[in-house]
């Protein structure tokens, strides 16, 4: 597959929920992914004890949306925004981010996320 075209499909299963598809289809086992803060976890495992805790943290999930990609070269961003409200906080926030995704071999091999810390 093309950058364009993992990019394409990375989309319509974030769009349809479908995560797991997502990391079997499209990454690459030795994933890197890097959160906002530097912070990083590798591999399959690592994805799912870091999505584990970020659904921990959520009492309400209200909604999510995910933009078209940008291409170029053998990366790609888009934009993802959530609906959520943290546990423990007085509201509902729009949680906002740019997900950049680094292809090699035709796998996702890296991916890094951009955001405001919510708060």
């Amino acid at each position: 597959m093309t950058t364009q075209e993992i990019a394409n499909r990375l989309v319509e299963l974030c769009r349809k929920g479908e995560y797991e598809t997502c990391y079997q289809e499209l990454y690459n086992p030795a994933i890197v992914s890097i959160e906002n803060d530097g912070s990083s976890v590798t591999g399959f495992d690592g994805i799912a004890q870091k999505g584990k805790e970020w659904n921990e943290s959520i009492e309400e999930f209200l909604g999510s949306s995910v933009g078209e990609p940008i291409v170029s070269g053998n990366y790609f961003s888009l934009p993802m925004s959530m609906d959520v409200k943290f546990k423990g906080a007085p509201a509902a926030i729009k949680f906002e981010e740019i997900c950049v995704y680094e292809v090699k071999e035709g796998k996702v091999v890296k991916e890094q996320f951009f955001y405001d810390e919510p708060g």
